[in-house]
């Protein structure tokens, strides 16, 4: 016979509450029980609660005029008219979960503290929301202006850790700790276009002293990140560059001793590179700044399911994160924006004195000398 599924059995699959639910229970009971308190809870919304049936609560609360304490402990007259209220938003809330909401509260004078508990979790899940958004944005190869909508991304996930940063003042504290950073993906187009750079920039080395705007860390190859180091030393010192000094330069640097053989990087920098540097550069830190908002993101992402870390290590962990991007940033507006042309100022021809009224004096007399 088939097997009929008990309806139990399928409850009993659901994953249980988070923890915030409870405190959320605690709070709507405080209130239940003593609805004069929701006066001194300014800093919270009904977007804050974690269910539709919690939010439309503590907006019927909020909405109904307190009773009178003396007639709301003999009556459930205001109770009713929550419920009621509560109803008219969300389905599912009974008279009999009210009650319970209330047996849930320990002390009612505890709700501004479940309400900060409250705030903080919404905090944790908005900034969750924002740099997932970062990651998703990242990697959407479908976007026309995939950068500009990425650095958007990150400008609101910054928004979002400024405003919780201001809800919750920091204090003294131990920093996060810091999730495993994930292994670099070997990505034959990326290793590609930093060969052409490469090879390009060490056929036109004026070229690289006008790209300072790339940086090592760009590159997703060791040795080519290792190359370019070398030939931004190079540049920089005045020493003449071709594929033999760049070599002798990538043997100091302690690049030839991983099995990277002299003749075959001689013959890389070597072949004939067509493009421009500066656009192939600019390639490369657009790649970059694309694997830094991912990384970013899921770095932030992670600090949140992190249940151990706090509301303010959450904040010091996200601006450490989001500090990396923005220097990646920088300098990416450095590379895309155009230098400004310095127009010669006109020299300003120093106009003639104007006529004074005549003196009304006559000159002092000069003595003769004797």
């Amino acid at each position: 016979m088939p097997h009929i599924p008990d309806p139990e059995d399928d409850l009993g699959s659901l994953p249980p509450p988070p923890p915030v639910f409870h405190v959320e229970q605690a709070l709507l009971g405080a209130l239940l029980l003593e609805p004069h308190r929701h006066r001194d809870l300014t800093g919270i919304s009904a977007e804050a609660f974690s269910t539709a049936g919690h939010a439309a609560l503590l907006t019927a609360i909020r909405s109904l005029p307190a009773p009178d304490p003396a007639e709301h402990a003999k009556t459930t007259t205001w109770l009713n008219q929550v419920l009621t209220a509560a109803g008219e938003q969300t389905r599912g809330l009974t008279t009999a979960y009210l009650h319970q909401l209330i047996h849930c509260c320990p002390q009612p004078h505890h709700a501004p503290a479940y309400a900060r508990i409250i705030e903080a979790e919404h905090s944790r899940r908005l900034l969750r929301a924002a740099a997932q958004r970062l990651v998703q944005t990242a990697l959407d190869t479908s976007l026309p202006q995939r950068v500009a909508s990425t650095l958007a991304e990150a400008g609101t996930l910054t928004t979002v850790v400024d405003g919780i940063a201001n809800r919750f003042p920091p204090h003294p504290g131990s920093l996060p700790r810091t999730p495993a950073t994930p292994d670099p993906v070997h990505d034959e187009e990326a290793s590609g276009d930093e060969q052409l750079l490469l090879a390009a920039a060490t056929a036109r080395p004026a070229s690289v002293e006008r790209m300072r705007w790339l940086t090592p860390g760009d590159f997703t190859h060791p040795l080519h990140a290792g190359l370019w180091r070398c030939l931004s030393t190079m540049a920089r010192r005045g020493a003449s560059i071709d594929p033999v000094t760049v070599r002798w330069e990538a043997q100091h640097h302690g690049l030839l001793t991983h099995g990277s053989e002299p003749a075959g990087l001689l013959s890389f920098l070597g072949e004939p590179a067509g493009c421009d540097p500066e656009y192939r550069g600019e390639q490369i830190l657009r790649r970059s700044l694309l694997t830094t908002a991912q990384n970013t993101g899921r770095h932030i992402e992670a600090l949140t399911h992190d249940s151990a870390t706090t509301t303010y290590q959450l904040v010091v962990g996200s601006r450490r994160a989001l500090a990396g991007l923005n220097t990646v940033r920088t300098r990416w507006h450095l590379a895309t924006t155009p230098p400004q042309v310095n127009t010669p100022t006109q020299a300003r021809t120093s106009a003639p004195p104007r006529a004074g009224p005549p003196p009304t004096t006559a000159p002092p007399a000069v003595r003769s000398a004797r």
